[in-house]
């Protein structure tokens, strides 16, 4: 009979933790000297593993790691892992409709919804309506024991959502004693500041037989504006080049556009601009009277430079402000000698807000002032006459009247019941019941009203000298007439006339029964024990949108009210076979699958499975390699996602000029005559934002992807502690739900070759007389596809010098390819984002510490490659279209110093960008991709602490 290779486990161990230290988990001597190895779950696997053996690549960040920094949430910490992109992080958070404040994690850059948030294994309720993403502000950062993240092969285990892997928060089971902590930290370049507070209190009771705990947190941070930032504060605009002619246009020292500083906009200011015969360079004072803007020699369009230039800049936020408060609840007790029964609850209370633009209006009619408007001061009236116009129309930004500001305040709730422990000698079971809930109020506030704002513009003297609205109707409802010659002049009566506050609101609930059952030597075979776990699921998830009654007709955009719900059941099991074991060349050899059978309300059955060969070759070396497909089934908004309204730049295809352009244009010109468009139509229309709808789709599909991992961890017998691990990956991904770019319905409906009865001329209404577009409608789809590869690695070394432990650590990642294909049916037709902002080809963080007693210290560095601004594709249309091209190589460094006494107190300093390391040239750091670069600059924080 083949005993377990007590040797091989330690190796395996060993291996695993190192440099990388992933659990707490030790080994203990019985009295014969013999060596017992607990086995722990780990993510990747339900089935109970001897030390700390996963079966699929893992990347473990300790819980005292992620809070080794300034940032007010863990998930901030997060992603600055090479693994994970910045699609919203705190500073990019106010990009959406009901956004700001969220803190989601998105594995590979692939879409948040295709990464899988769990805490202790389970599910957590969304605070994104109509999706499953979680908002990591959510998990109590006191309590995190270490964050595991597995790439690809999770959907057998863990379920749907896990397309591209899983985030797995590990929490700490027993919390003794009492920790208090606060921190406060301040910008050097800003007012920018921020503060966190944490409270923890555990004790075992009832002779060690349970534990209860309780934890408080807050967090919180200010607003910072770009111009309150000496890096962001500046005014830049794409100019054209007019030194570019036919012979030189692809040189590089002559690009289309050069990225300018001192340049903006200067047909539309706060003061309001109009034209008159000298064109769109006449604006007022702030008491109303006329002034004419500089546009100095410089001029491109309607923009300048070093000049009487706008800058946007002002109404850009660089960080929102926000504030979280975290209640959790925990308890755990053994029922019976194998049994424990746990509880969890939590309490969570965020607020975000985002501050944006104010209404404006750019070259629209309906804002223009009437030459008998009393508030129209003489020197303007004077011109107008001169040139025989009756009125004006008006570019202006309402900064005055407020800048919309949006509000959002979530709750969230959550209960987690079970029982875990041995039941039929052999078997472990882990059966639980989890409820969560989030709702969201949504504030948006100085939501102009329309239609009160046209009565209040046209203003008229009622012959008694008195400034009244020209409307008799909107007199009697309460119309006060606005001035907005001048910046500063709409009345405070006026601003309350025009705009309004609209609240919005979510419910997002979600409930999971499951339970599952593992045993890790169900059956003995020659080269060792068959592991095998299984396990049912039951989870509903619902979510509704309630848009404010008096949103319609105001500058907010319409949106739907989304309301949907979907239940799943499924079945999994997992098998852990050992294949050989004690021959040359192959220590262990074992074989991992894992299978999963949902049966969805919304789409019917999906499986997923996995396959994955982990070989011991030696005490040294160990090769692992996992094959998967899964499927995610669309989540509640891309099913049930009523239409919300949108504003889409295009070019109608149909206009004659979009017709001569084409080589072939026979197609194009036939589909264009079936619509009605006449050959000759010409038109400027869609030179404006033409207005669509973007809607869910009740009959989309799963989307399903393929994965696989390739790697090694070899840890050399001459160099004692060290470990280096090297992982190959490749996501595929088909049928990927997404919508359509715009400009692609317009080309698709009238470039089909089979006629235009297609489905993306059923997207596009025109009017039937003018013959323009008068609507586009778009939902999701299953027609895009998406593929990523790259290569992870990690080293780590631990030794011992200067009478204390040094412990290093080296994590980055080699990104090959990031494909996306807008219509998977045609696989030559692809953007290649690697290399591209936000998708750096190497990636890595460094990360040394040294303790010695109570004293400690760590510095930890963040590499980016240079990225481009420009697709590989978009530059073979275009080679040279500016003289900003790229992000060049970033390189960002923090440190902290700090002591822990004896008595429990502990005080920590730290330094994030300690070199106050510049954002690079050409970005604020609030986009998808560029929220990878710092914003704030030099950071200092300091933390107090007491532990006993």
């Amino acid at each position: 009979m083949k005993k377990h290779n007590i040797l091989g486990a330690s190796i395996k161990l060993a291996l695993c933790t190192s440099a990388l230290a992933i659990t707490g988990q030790s080994f203990a001597a019985d009295e014969k000297g013999v060596q017992s190895i607990d086995r722990i779950e780990v993510t990747g696997s339900r089935i109970l593993r001897e030390g700390a053996i996963a079966p699929a690549p893992v990347t473990v960040i300790s819980g005292d790691d992620l809070i080794n920094t300034g940032a007010v949430n863990i998930g901030e910490a997060l992603n600055k892992l090479p693994a994970l992109g910045n699609t919203f992080s705190l500073s990019n958070s106010g990009r959406y409709i009901g956004t700001a404040g969220l803190s989601i994690l998105d594995l590979r850059n692939m879409g948040t919804d295709r990464t899988l948030v769990l805490v202790n294994g389970k599910r957590h309720v969304s605070s994104s309506a109509g999706s499953q993403s979680v908002d990591t502000n959510t998990i109590p950062s006191t309590w995190v024991e270490r964050v595991e993240i597995i790439t690809g092969g999770a959907s057998a285990v863990y379920g749907a959502d896990a397309v591209t892997g899983v985030v797995n928060f590990i929490l700490k089971k027993n919390i003794e004693g009492f920790s208090a902590s606060v921190t406060r930290g301040e910008s050097d370049l800003s007012d920018y500041s921020n503060e966190k507070a944490t409270f923890s209190y555990g004790t075992n009771f009832d002779n060690d037989r349970g534990n209860v705990a309780f934890s408080v947190e807050y967090s919180g941070q200010d607003t910072l504006n770009a111009l309150d930032h000496p890096w962001t504060d500046g005014s830049y605009r794409n100019m054209r080049n007019t030194a570019q002619t036919a012979e030189n246009k692809d040189d590089p020292a002559f690009p289309d556009y050069i990225y300018t500083p001192n340049a903006g906009y200067y047909a539309i200011n706060n003061a309001g601009v109009f034209a008159l015969s000298n064109g769109f360079v006449n604006s007022f004072n702030p008491d109303g009277t006329y002034r004419e803007l500089n546009i100095g020699d410089q001029v491109d369009g309607l923009a300048c430079a070093n000049c009487d230039s706008f800058n946007l800049a002002q109404f850009n936020q660089i960080q929102p402000e926000f504030e979280r408060y975290n209640i959790n609840f925990k308890a755990n007790y053994d029922i019976a000698e194998n049994m424990n029964a746990y509880l969890e609850a939590k309490y969570v209370n965020s607020e975000g807000q985002s501050i944006g633009q104010p209404a404006f209006f750019f070259f629209n009619p309906n804002n223009s002032i009437k030459i008998d408007n009393p508030y129209l001061d003489s020197s303007v009236k004077d011109l107008m006459e001169q040139e025989g116009v009756s009125s004006i129309m008006v570019n202006r930004m309402m900064t005055d009247l407020g800048r919309r500001v949006e509000d959002n305040t979530r709750e969230t709730t959550r209960f987690v019941a079970g029982l875990k422990g041995t039941v039929f000698t052999d078997w472990e079971l882990d059966a639980s019941v989890v409820y969560g809930q989030t709702d969201l109020e949504r504030v948006n506030g100085a939501n102009m009203i329309m239609a009160n704002y046209y009565n209040a513009l046209d203003a008229v003297d009622d012959g008694s000298g008195n400034v009244v609205c020209r409307s008799e109707e909107a007199r009697a409802e309460g119309c006060v007439p606005v001035n907005i010659m001048g910046f500063g002049a709409p009345s405070q009566e006026a601003i309350d006339y025009i705009n309004t506050v609209s609240v919005g609101t979510s419910k997002i609930t979600q409930t999971v029964v499951s339970a599952s059952l593992a045993n890790s030597a169900i059956y003995e075979l020659p080269a060792g024990y068959i592991g095998f776990a299984a396990g049912v699921e039951y989870r509903k998830e619902e979510s509704e949108t309630k848009e404010p009654d008096n949103a319609a007709g105001t500058f907010f955009n319409a949106l739907g009210e989304d309301k949907g719900e979907f239940d799943v059941n499924e079945i999994y099991f997992e098998a852990s076979i050992p294949l050989l074991a004690d021959l040359p060349l192959v220590q262990d050899l074992v074989l991992d699958t894992a299978v999963r059978y949902a049966d969805y309300s919304t789409i019917g059955n999906a499986t997923s499975w996995k396959l994955g060969l982990d070989w011991t070759v030696n005490d040294q070396l160990r090769v692992r390699a996992t094959q998967s497909e899964a499927l995610r089934a669309p989540n509640i908004g891309e099913i049930f996602g009523a239409p919300s309204q949108t504003f889409y730049s295009v070019d109608d295809p149909c206009l004659a000029d979009n017709l001569n352009d084409l080589q072939n244009s026979e197609v194009r010109r036939a589909n264009c005559a079936a619509l009605g468009v006449p050959a000759d139509f010409e038109s400027d229309y869609d030179a404006q934002t033409l207005e669509g709808l973007v809607s869910g789709n009740r009959d989309v599909k799963g989307e399903e992807s393929t994965s696989t991992t390739i790697g090694f961890v070899y840890q050399p017998s001459f160099i004692e502690n060290a470990v280096v691990t090297v992982d190959y990956w490749k996501i595929e991904l088909e049928d990927a739900i997404s919508t359509i770019g715009s400009q692609d319905i317009l080309d698709r409906c009238v470039d089909a070759e089979g006629g235009i009865n297609n489905q993306y001329c059923n997207l596009i209404t025109r009017d039937s007389s003018s013959h323009e577009i008068t609507l586009i409608q778009n939902s999701v789809l299953n027609v895009s596809g998406q593929e990523a590869s790259g290569v992870d690695f990690e080293l780590g070394y631990d030794f011992d010098a200067l009478e204390g432990n040094f412990s290093t650590r080296l994590i980055g990642t080699y990104l090959i390819e990031r494909k996306t294909f807008p219509f998977q049916d045609q696989p030559s037709d692809y953007y290649e984002y690697a290399g591209t902002t936000g998708e750096a080809k190497w990636q890595a963080n460094l990360s040394i510490s040294y303790k010695r007693d109570g004293f400690f210290t760590t510095f930890d560095t963040r590499y980016l490659d240079e990225v481009s601004l420009y697709t590989d594709q978009e530059l073979a249309d275009n080679p040279n279209p500016n003289s900003l091209m790229t992000f060049g190589t970033y390189v960002i460094s923090d440190a902290t110093i700090g002591y822990n006494f004896e008595n429990g107190f502990g005080v920590k300093l730290g330094v994030d960008n300690i070199f106050n390391r510049k954002l690079p040239y050409g970005t604020l750091g609030t986009g998808s991709g560029s929220a990878s670069y710092d914003n704030i600059g030099r950071f200092g924080y300091l933390r107090l602490s007491y532990d006993f």
